[in-house]
C-alpha cells in the first residue's frame, strides 16, 4: 500500500483530501489535528501500520505493519445532519457491515461501536468531535479491520474474541479492494443517516437481537437486559426482567452476552 496505489483505486470516490503515512502513532491524532485547521469534508488519514491506535476507554488498538487497515474519516456535517450526529458510529458500522455482507461474511454490529462476523469482533470505530464554541465543527471517524491474520491480537490480550477476514474468508482478501467498498458504502449510506429508515437498517444488522446482556459503564452497577432495538439517537432499548424498557445512552459503556 502507497499514496499512488490509494489514490488510484480511489479515484472515483468522491472523497476530500489522502493523507498516507506507513507509520503514526494514531490515525485519530492525526486527523484531529488536520480538522482543527483545513481538512475537507470527506478527508482520510490512513497508515500502514500504528503504533499507538486506540479503541474506545482509551484500549490499545492492535495495528501491525501490513495486515490491518487503519484509517480515520473526517466529517464536516451538514446543516441537516448536525442534529443526528449520535448516528455517526452507526452510519460507520454499516458501512463495515454491509460491505463485508457483500462478501457472504455475516457481519453484524455490537452496539456501540464494533463489528462482529461469528460473534468474534473484525473491526471497530472511534468517533471524536473536534468543537466550535458549543458547536461541533467536525467529527472525525476512527475505522480498524483486522484484515489478514497477522492483524489478531494475541489471546492473552483481548478482553472480546477477535478474528481477521482472511481467517474467516480463508483467503487473503486485498486491503485496497476492503477500503474501497467501506468508503463506497459510507458514502451511498450517509445521505440516510437523517432518516429514520436509517435506525430500522441499523437495528437489522445489531448483534444478539432477543438475547440477554450485560452493560457495564464505569463504577454504577451493571445493567442487564434482552436486546431489543433502538431509540431514535441510536441508543440501545433493552428489556428487564420484570419487562420493563430500559435505554442506555452513549458513554463508556461495554455490552457482554451473558450465557
Amino acid at each position: 500500500m502507497n499514496q499512488n496505489e490509494l489514490k488510484k483505486s480511489l479515484s472515483k470516490l468522491p472523497l476530500g483530501d489522502l493523507k498516507y503515512f506507513e507509520s503514526i502513532g494514531s490515525t485519530n491524532d492525526e486527523a484531529l489535528a488536520w480538522a482543527a485547521n483545513d481538512a475537507p469534508d470527506l478527508s482520510m488519514i490512513i497508515a500502514d501500520e500504528q503504533t499507538s491506535g486506540r479503541g474506545r476507554l482509551d484500549r490499545k488498538w492492535f495495528t501491525p505493519q501490513g495486515t490491518a487497515l487503519a484509517f480515520t474519516l473526517i466529517l464536516r456535517p451538514t446543516a441537516d445532519e448536525k442534529p443526528y450526529l449520535t448516528r455517526t458510529v452507526g452510519l460507520a458500522a454499516l458501512a463495515v457491515a454491509e460491505s463485508l455482507r457483500t462478501r457472504d461474511l455475516a457481519a453484524q454490529i455490537k452496539w456501540p461501536n464494533d463489528v462482529l462476523i461469528a460473534g468474534r469482533k473484525v473491526g471497530g470505530i472511534l468517533i471524536e468531535s473536534v468543537w466550535s464554541g458549543e458547536d461541533v465543527d467536525c467529527v472525525v471517524i476512527g475505522i480498524g479491520i483486522n484484515v489478514l491474520r497477522g492483524s489478531v491480537p494475541p489471546m492473552g490480550s483481548l478482553l472480546f474474541s477477535a478474528t481477521s477476514l482472511e481467517g474467516e474468508l480463508e483467503y487473503a482478501p486485498e486491503r485496497l479492494e476492503i477500503l474501497h467498498d467501506i468508503l463506497a458504502a459510507f458514502i451511498d449510506i450517509r445521505p440516510r443517516m437523517v432518516k429514520e429508515e436509517f435506525i430500522k437498517k441499523w437495528e437489522g444488522l445489531l448483534a444478539f437481537q432477543g438475547e440477554l446482556v450485560q452493560i457495564e459503564s464505569g463504577d454504577t452497577p451493571a445493567v442487564i437486559g434482552h436486546v431489543m432495538g433502538l431509540e431514535s439517537d441510536g441508543s440501545l432499548r433493552l428489556r428487564n426482567e420484570h419487562g420493563e424498557s430500559i435505554t442506555v445512552r452513549f458513554g463508556d459503556v461495554r455490552l457482554r452476552p451473558l450465557a
